[in-house]
């Protein structure tokens, strides 16, 4: 029986997670294509593929579905055991704040790690717009946030995250003019900077749909009803990138800092920022 990599195992588990080879490739911080070449080369040693590959998308197979259940149970114990040795047990609570369309996918992997490495410690979830967010921390409301910086708001850097402009392949809107858009509620940063790419190059849109909800843009797209900006690691699978090759302006990146209230000076808030820089910075 072949040895099963424990980093290998993370690369699957990044893959499936980000339901793409390049999106999982920056989680686990290697190339695209090393990630490919060690994931194809167990794909071997198993005699079975992980994923069905397609240029628009990556879907798991049952076999790899078993091995992710698997692998994740395995990397949760390496962590438990690392923690148990190196560090004390905790107890105490963390609150965090996130944007929807970040919490969706940066954060799961963080908090399944640190709730089994420091599992007396609590952890609460506020999920709001980044504007929203920094009147908390200076209110001592929120201890950590992940949010898009802006004017008045300073954190450690995380990472750029691009934006996307995305459809539904069923029903070409993006054709359409006015552009029909469905976007976050004023005051959101993507908002923002797709009203402005969208003048800067002289395209008539019609809001068609307005939310402070990642799930109601992905509605409408997926309806075809409207196209959608969206930071890239929110984007679900199904649904299709868009460019300038389609008649849409490009966006501005978002920075993604990590934020501290004046108050989150205690361990449980320095292990979850650290483990957060570890695992997101890129």
């Amino acid at each position: 029986m072949k040895r099963l990599d424990l980093d290998v195992l993370e690369m699957v588990i990044a893959v499936a997670e980000t339901g793409s080879f390049a999106r999982g490739a920056e989680v686990v911080h290697r190339s695209a294509s090393a990630l490919s070449m060690q994931i194809k080369a167990l794909e071997e040693d198993l005699g079975k593929p992980l994923f069905v590959r397609s240029t628009r998308s990556v879907v798991i197979t049952p076999e790899g579905q078993t091995l992710l259940d698997y692998g994740r149970r395995m990397l949760e114990m390496r962590a438990e055991a690392w923690a148990s040795i190196v560090r004390p047990e905790m107890t105490g609570r963390v609150t965090i704040g996130i944007p929807d369309d970040y919490a969706s996918t940066l954060l799961p992997r963080v908090l399944r790690k640190f709730a089994v490495a420091h599992p007396r410690v609590e952890i609460r979830v506020l999920g709001l717009p980044s504007s929203a967010l920094v009147p908390l921390l200076n209110d001592n409301k929120l201890d950590l946030a992940c949010l898009t910086k802006s004017k008045g708001v300073t954190g450690t850097f995380i990472r750029v995250e691009p934006m996307v402009w995305v459809g539904a392949s069923t029903r070409p809107v993006w054709k359409e003019r006015p552009l029909p858009v469905a976007l976050f509620a004023p005051g959101n940063n993507a908002r923002a900077r797709a009203i402005s790419a969208l003048q800067r190059e002289n395209i008539p849109y019609r809001m068609s749909y307005e939310s402070p909800s990642l799930l109601g843009l992905i509605s409408m797209v997926e309806a075809g009803l409207a196209v959608a900006p969206m930071a890239r690691c929110s984007v679900p699978s199904h649904l299709l990138p868009l460019s300038h090759n389609d008649g849409l302006p490009p966006l501005d990146d978002l920075e993604v800092v990590l934020a501290r209230s004046a108050t989150s000076n205690r361990p449980p808030c320095d292990f979850l920022a650290e483990q957060i820089l570890s695992e997101l910075r890129g």
